[in-house]
């Protein structure tokens, strides 16, 4: 990944596919496995709230409760993300971010030192797969890597809630 190269990885939901979400070469693959169009932004997962600041201009008050009491993975939109990958970041500046909890993602964010991106591991258009075995031969070939934890787990994964925060303290469900 430090290489810019695509990984496909187990998350703290579905499997998704990861990069640096700092290089925008790298972001740009993926938009390109995934024949997604670039306006259509992807979100980041961090190891820690502590990291949150760095990549986001404001965490509204709110944030920190949310993330706190979730008790399910929840990705956050924020409204002006800052220090990533340009084409990463919505039309408005936007940008979803997740903490993870679960062992594997979090401890990679963690090794990594960067937000990695986590999309589904689908071609856009498609079912989101709901473990490894759903994952198309077009997606396992796009990457670089293919973590081997987990392909074995049949347990049906679930995608996160999405809350968007916006200015003025808008508080809008998305999933």
């Amino acid at each position: 990944m430090h290489a810019g190269g695509l990984i496909l990885y187990p998350t703290d939901t579905i499997w998704g596919i990861g990069c640096d979400a700092t290089n925008e070469d790298a972001v740009r693959r993926v938009y390109e496995l995934k024949k997604r169009a670039d306006n259509k932004a992807m979100l980041v997962l961090l190891d820690s709230t502590a990291k949150l600041e760095a990549y986001v201009d404001n965490v509204p008050d709110i944030a920190w409760d949310l993330i706190e009491v979730a008790d399910k993975p929840l990705t956050i939109i924020y409204s002006k993300g800052k220090n990533l990958a340009p084409n990463l970041l919505g039309d408005n500046g936007s940008i979803g971010i997740r903490i993870t909890r679960e062992k594997f993602s979090h401890d990679l964010c963690e090794q990594f030192r960067k937000p990695l991106v986590s999309t589904s591991a689908n071609v856009s258009g498609e079912p989101s797969p709901a473990n490894f075995d759903e994952i198309s031969d077009v997606i396992k070939n796009g990457v670089d890597y293919i973590v081997n934890y987990r392909q074995d787990d049949k347990t049906k994964a679930q995608p996160s809630n999405i809350i968007m925060l916006g200015d003025g303290g808008l508080v809008k469900i998305i999933r």
